[in-house]
This record gives structure tokens, C-alpha cells and sequence, in this order.
């Protein structure tokens, strides 16, 4: 789930909200409080993505997921690529090539999560652990960037290693369980596109930088049909399942820039966004009859808190960009 750092210096337009007199006369907490509403429906989103896709990896293998998936993405794309907004920015043509690269990665990282859930890991497991990706963006940016990592973020960090520890149970072939090692890779890839990402929103719009990212999963998917072997007969629940995977995915990537756009501040909005999981697991509990031991419910619990601490800025930086959003409205 690599694109919540596309806030960038963009606005989305608020018009289908804001010229509603409707709205605005019989819902006023609406309008005021859309970005906390579109911040909800991304981890609703996000969660479902989470949910759907351990069905779907346990049926397909995680290339033919990620291929079908993609087709889902097509309605998404077409709303973002009639923003007016995709000519913002400081430089909209670096940042989208930056954007696409990050998607590219992405969906490598994709491939290795469907590949974890059909490795025998739980939705419930695998959705909050692989979510401590922004250990791996923060590490990157302290060496590449110069930036520092605050004491909140180190917490996290711990709590990461600890989380790891705990969702391994133990297997005599190896150190880690298979499923387990699996779910560290997409770790490493969405950090590492969250951060190419990060770059896309200091050059692109926040449209730009998600239709770049969305239009990264499509190379992939393209390519994957002339080089391995495709099972094109599949049941037609099955086709649904797949296509909904990446329709929820990328309807949780616009309804972010939403939440972005419409007042939120990154600061909260990304945390917030990044707790997806905490949908995911009791569904993946009461759908799929997944069932935790204390071990992997401990595990989880420190993923979570984890996963909210990486995502704590420096304040001082937070506090930087917000009056320089400031500035811009004004």
C-alpha cells in the first residue's frame, strides 16, 4: 500500500462538494469535516484490498492476481486523468516519471504480498505487518536525504522488530517462517517506493503523482501474459474477486488525494490512512475464520502502534510545511 505521500503542493478540486447548496445547507458537518470522511473511506478501502486479496492469492497465483487485478485500476485511472489539476506543481513531468517508477516498484512489492498470503499467511498477519513499510522510507531518507529520525519514529522502529519477532512462530526448516520471510519483501519494495513517491510529490500534483502510480501497475500486467502461462477460464466470482482487488486498492489511492485535498493535513491524514489493517484483521477474523494465538495478537497489536509511530513527522518539519501551505492559500 505504497501512496500516502502524495499530498504534494496540490488541491483537489472541491466543486462536487462545495457547489452543492444542498450539501452545504443540510449538511454543513459534511463539508467541514470531508477530509476525516474520505480519510475513513481509504481505510475501508484499504482494508477491503487487504481482506479480498487472501481469497483471491489462495485461488491464483500472485502474478495472475496482480495481472486481472489491475484491470480494476482502469475506472480509477480514467477519473484521475481528467483532473484538471495534472499540470500543477514545480515540475509535473519529473514528478510523474517518478510517480511511475514508484508504481513499478509497487507492484513488485504486490507480487511478493499475494505470494505471502498463499504461503499460508493470514490477511490478519500478513496486512498489518506489511504495513510497517515506512521503517524502510525512513532509513532511506536519513541516508539520502539528511533527514532525522524523531524519537516517536525510533519507537516505532522498535516496535517494528519487535512485531517480526513476535508474528514468528518458529519453523525447523528455517529461521523464518516461509510465509513470514515472504512479507519482508514487500516491506523493503513499498518503502522503497514511498520514497519515490515522496520525490513525486515535491515536482507533480497529488493527481499526477497517484495516476503515475497507478499507471506503473499496467507495464507489469501487460508484460505478464506473453512470459507465463495465464489461466483465462476461471470462475466468474473469481473474476470479480481479482478485478475488486484493484479496484478497491485504487479507489483507496484517490479517495487519500481526496482527504488531502479537501483540508487534510498530511500530518494526520497519512497515519490515520496507514492503519488500514485495523479493518482488515476482524473482518479476515468474522469472513474468513481466521484464528490468532496470543503470540500473533501481541504481534499484531505492536504492528499497529508501529505502524502509527513510523508515520509521526518531525513537528518542526510538520509545522514548516503547514504554514507554507498557509502561505499559498493566502
Amino acid at each position: 500500500m505504497t501512496n500516502d505521500e502524495n499530498k504534494g503542493f496540490a488541491t483537489q478540486d472541491e466543486s462536487f462538494i462545495r457547489h452543492s447548496s444542498f450539501v452545504i445547507r443540510h449538511f454543513p458537518g459534511v463539508v467541514r469535516h470531508a477530509w476525516m470522511i474520505y480519510t475513513l473511506l481509504t481505510m475501508l478501502l484499504w482494508g477491503g484490498w487487504g481482506l479480498a486479496s487472501k481469497p483471491v492469492a489462495d485461488r491464483l497465483s500472485p502474478w495472475e492476481v496482480q495481472t486481472v487485478s489491475a484491470l480494476g485500476l482502469v475506472p480509477v485511472i480514467g477519473v484521475l486523468a481528467s483532473s484538471r489539476h495534472l499540470g500543477d506543481g514545480l515540475n509535473p513531468q519529473r514528478g510523474f516519471w517518478q510517480a511511475f517508477g514508484s508504481g513499478i516498484v509497487a507492484t513488485l512489492g504486490n507480487i511478493a504480498y499475494y505470494q505471502s498470503l498463499s504461503a499460508g499467511g493470514k490477511a490478519a498477519e500478513v496486512t498489518p505487518l506489511t504495513a510497517l513499510y515506512p521503517v524502510v522510507t525512513i532509513v532511506l531518507a536519513m541516508v539520502l536525504l539528511g533527514e532525522r529520525l524523531n524519537w516517536v519514529q525510533l519507537t516505532g522502529a522498535i516496535g517494528a522488530l519487535a512485531a517480526i519477532y513476535f508474528f514468528n512462530t518458529g519453523n525447523d526448516s528455517g529461521w523464518l517462517t516461509p510465509w513470514l520471510s515472504l512479507a519482508l519483501i514487500p516491506i523493503g519494495l513499498w518503502g522503497v517506493s514511498a520514497l519515490l513517491q515522496k520525490f513525486a510529490a515535491l515536482n507533480a500534483s497529488g493527481e499526477l503523482a497517484t495516476l503515475g502510480f497507478l499507471l506503473g501497475a499496467l507495464p507489469l500486467a501487460i508484460l505478464v501474459p506473453f512470459c507465463l502461462t495465464m489461466n483465462w477460464s476461471l470462475p466468474t466470482g473469481t473474476w470479480m474477486l481479482a478485478v475488486a482487488v484493484g479496484l478497491l486498492f485504487g479507489l483507496g489511492n484517490l479517495t487519500l488525494i481526496f482527504a488531502y485535498g479537501t483540508g487534510g493535513k498530511a500530518s494526520v491524514v497519512t497515519p490515520l490512512a496507514g492503519l488500514y489493517s485495523i479493518v482488515t484483521i476482524p473482518l479476515a477474523v468474522l469472513i474468513l475464520g481466521e484464528q490468532l494465538t496470543r503470540r500473533e495478537g501481541l504481534g499484531i497489536a505492536l504492528a499497529l502502534g508501529a505502524a502509527a509511530a513510523l508515520a509521526c513527522e518531525n513537528p518542526a518539519a510538520t509545522m514548516s510545511r503547514e504554514l507554507s501551505e498557509h502561505n499559498e492559500d493566502h
